[in-house]
Parts: C-alpha cells; sequence; structure tokens
C-alpha cells in the first residue's frame, strides 16, 4: 500500500488503537495492496471515548460491554446491577483500553 495512504489511515484512526500497536499496523498495511484499502477504513470501529461515556452514563446496565460483543459479561454485568456498583467502576478505568484492543483485533482480522 502506498505510504501516503497508511499516514492518513493512521491520522484517521491512530486514536482508535493501542499506541504500542501502531508501528504493527503500519507494518502490516504496508503488505497488503491497495484494494482492501477501502475495506479496512469502512470497518466500524468503536470510539473509546464514547464508550467511557456510555460506561459512566449506563455502565451498570451492561451496555458498554455489550458493545464491544462481550455479551456473557453484558449479561452479568446487568443482572448483578454491575456487580453491585464495584464492576462498574472498574470498567470506567479499563473501557478505553478495551475498546482501542477491540478495535486493533477487527483490523488484524481483516488484514489476514
Amino acid at each position: 500500500m502506498e505510504k501516503n495512504k497508511i499516514d492518513f489511515f493512521i491520522a484517521q484512526f491512530g486514536n482508535k488503537f493501542p499506541p504500542e500497536k501502531l508501528l504493527y499496523i503500519q507494518e502490516q498495511l504496508a503488505k497488503i495492496d491497495d484494494s482492501k484499502y477501502s475495506l479496512i477504513c469502512s470497518l466500524d470501529y468503536k470510539e473509546p471515548s464514547t464508550l467511557l461515556i456510555i460506561s459512566i452514563l449506563v455502565g451498570a446496565l451492561g451496555i458498554d460491554r455489550f458493545l464491544l460483543d462481550d455479551v456473557t459479561m453484558g449479561i452479568l454485568k446487568l443482572l448483578t446491577c454491575g456487580g453491585i456498583g464495584i464492576w462498574t467502576i472498574i470498567d470506567w478505568f479499563t473501557v478505553t483500553q478495551r475498546t482501542r484492543e477491540y478495535n486493533f483485533k477487527k483490523l488484524s482480522h481483516c488484514l489476514q
């Protein structure tokens, strides 16, 4: 893939991936052909800050877990009212990193 397309992708979506994985993403993008570029740009990447807001507002209902395709934990969180609030507070501190990892897995799956 062309260098300017890789740079544009990183500039546009870089905040949605773990910072330590950006170099790996650049290397993998350089290996693929240009035909996959529109596909990887059209993937529905979750916004970490949006998931944090959702987790703060309705985290006790497990909505943040459902949005990250973690249905089992979402149901458990819903049934226990966020683990009596403790689980909800823990998720406030971890939801942005989990969102970035979720986006990275989605991109990695597409690059294979």
